[in-house]
């Protein structure tokens, strides 16, 4: 139904008033938006961590990519905190991480036990993914089972969940078919919109920032527990993580 304009009508704004008006609404969108990129940003540098029980959780480790910078893995070891490190291998359908190959070989020189993960990209080919990180897989043995890295964060807006599940489903038959069982790493967000109820078999590496780190029972092999650890020999801040005493795999022995 349309009014009668003729009896309601008002006054057509002016210049002026409709350049007001786009300031307004162009202050408005810049909240908005630095009001989420706050909150995300918070998330992911700022929150102070959770403190998990070192009786509950006393097997320790840390997860390092090429942000990380160069690293010194003598003193890595030397750190009684750190009984394991994963390290970033690959990020959908091409990317290597430009220090992966010295990351792993020198955690096995300290005699670091190691795991690799890959970066799961929204936006593109799901086998594709699998087949990146087979690549920079193949031929190298690690203690841990590779972890596929399925975040919000650092992934385009305007995926459907649906179709997301679907590229990951796709990469991880593709996986499993050449005998790779991947662990699933997450946080609150990720879990709850792609792996609980679509993937509930698969070992879950949380990023959680309170404890319990899920709600309920929900069952989890690895608690990312803080983005701003601090271990000598590691030039910035690192994500740190304990191993549950429940996970379905062990470490070997520090060589």
């Amino acid at each position: 139904m349309k009014a009668n304009a003729s009896a309601t009508s008002k006054p057509i704004p002016g210049p002026t008033q409709r350049r007001r008006g786009l300031k307004i609404l162009l202050l408005a969108l810049a909240i908005s938006v630095l009001g989420a990129g706050g909150y995300f940003a918070y998330d992911r540098w700022l929150a102070p961590g959770a403190d998990p029980s070192f009786e509950l959780y006393p097997v320790r480790g840390v997860d390092i990519s090429a942000h990380n910078g160069e690293i010194d893995f003598a003193k890595v070891a030397a750190d009684t905190l750190v009984s394991f490190v994963y390290i970033k291998a690959t990020e959908g359908t091409d990317f290597i991480d430009r220090n992966y190959y010295d990351n792993v070989r020198e955690s096995a020189r300290a005699g670091i036990p190691a795991g690799a993960y890959h970066f799961f990209r929204f936006d593109t080919d799901g086998e594709m993914q699998a087949l990146n990180f087979l690549w920079a897989l193949r031929g190298r043995r690690f203690a841990l089972p590779p972890a596929i890295d399925i975040e919000e964060w650092g992934n385009p807006d305007g995926h459907a969940t649906a179709r997301i599940v679907e590229r990951l489903r796709d990469m991880i038959s593709l996986l499993e078919a050449h005998g790779v069982h991947p662990i699933l790493y997450t946080n609150k967000d990720g879990y709850y919109r792609f792996v609980r109820g679509n993937f509930d078999t698969y070992p879950v590496w949380i990023c959680s920032f309170s404890d319990p780190p899920l709600e309920g029972d929900a069952p989890f092999a690895i608690w990312q527990y803080t983005h701003h650890g601090h271990i000598d020999g590691i030039p910035t801040a690192v994500d740190l993580n304990a191993l549950s005493p429940t996970a379905p795999f062990t470490l070997p022995r520090r060589q």
